[in-house]
């Protein structure tokens, strides 16, 4: 038999046994807590990254830039650098709509544009290029679309079934940046592939994404969405709702308010219009004042303004390959314009 103090001995060491067992429950608790609160810190690091990354003033950083081959090195990186953060953040919104409009301007300015200026001995290379290019705007428009979705999970059905009103009635102001990017990939990489059926009968629900931003600002981006309008009309068939008319409205629009900002309009008409009615002389003028832009006019879209430039100029050189011969031997007079 135990004595009074064993006892006690033994009492006390149960007691002190007892909390183990309640302990070892707690700790995976705890283990959770402290894992949820590293992750919620992770987290919180990654939509601060977000925030700073898509903040409005980041943007100027690569529009603003003079040196288009340094602008062009760094896009992929950054590119790439907002789609991983994109793939841990998949609702952040400016995320999304920054990563999916810097594969449609990347695929613009540094894949098609090159590839529109390479010669035509080297049309391998040129078709390559190409190629890619349509498929980094259809990457770029499937990413904005995936975010419009999140409005309405049958966007894309709606607008197969050419329910527009309905498809896109729960778009408001908010939306227009998806709204426009989204349509332009669209449309630009049918610009590179006209013979691609499958986007070629989609281009009513492209037309049907830009039409509803033309109808909460037509004025968006300042005159941006009818320099599209020009590109649209203007190079579209008849059949596939072309129209010469529709594009010179456009420019019209366009001239008056992005004139001292920005030239793209003077080029989507010069390679629009201008090439469709062989008319040299508008080509020309459009692309001269192209070439006489104050680049300092407009700091904030230097990069677009020195490309388009530098485009004026390869089209100019090689006008010949645009337009038929000039009746009356006018050529010597085109090369003394040049």
């Amino acid at each position: 038999m135990l004595n009074k103090s064993q006892k006690g001995t033994n009492c006390i060491s149960r007691s002190r046994r007892r909390p183990w067992p309640g302990f070892l429950i707690f700790c995976p608790i705890i283990f959770a807590t402290l894992l949820a609160a590293g992750c919620s810190l992770e987290k919180f690091a990654l939509k601060k990254a977000a925030g700073l990354l898509t903040a409005p003033s980041s943007g100027t950083v690569f529009t603003g830039d003079d040196d288009p081959e340094l602008v062009a090195g760094a896009l992929p990186f950054a590119i790439k650098l907002y789609e991983s953060l994109l793939a841990s953040l998949p609702e952040h919104d400016g995320l999304r709509l920054r990563t999916g409009s810097l594969y449609i301007m990347y695929a613009n300015a540094f894949i098609q544009t090159p590839a529109d200026m390479t010669p035509v001995s080297e049309i391998e290379s040129r078709q390559e290029l190409l190629a890619r290019a349509k498929k980094l705007y259809l990457r770029g428009r499937d990413i904005l679309l995936a975010g419009l979705e999140k409005k309405n999970p049958n966007l894309r059905a709606e607008l197969k079934a050419r329910q527009f009103h309905k498809a896109l009635a729960p778009y408001g102001k908010q939306d227009l940046d998806f709204l426009y990017w989204a349509a332009a990939g669209w449309v630009a990489a049918y610009s590179i592939d006209p013979f691609d059926m499958s986007i070629g009968l989609s281009l009513p629900e492209a037309a049907a994404l830009m039409n509803r931003v033309l109808e909460l600002d037509p004025n968006y981006a300042g005159g941006t969405v009818h320099n599209f309008y020009i590109l649209y009309y203007g190079s579209l068939p008849e059949s596939l709702g072309g129209s010469e008319d529709k594009a010179l409205e456009h420019f019209r629009k366009a001239e008056a308010l992005m004139g001292r900002k920005d030239t793209s309009y003077l080029l989507s008409l010069a390679t629009t219009v201008g090439v469709k009615k062989q008319d040299r002389e508008l080509f020309i003028s459009l692309l001269k004042k192209v070439l006489d832009f104050d680049l300092n006019q407009a700091p904030e879209n230097r990069l677009v303004n020195i490309l388009n430039k530098r485009k004026a100029a390869w089209l100019l050189q090689n006008i010949d390959d645009f337009f038929l011969p000039p009746e009356n031997g006018n050529s010597e007079v085109i090369k003394e314009e040049r």
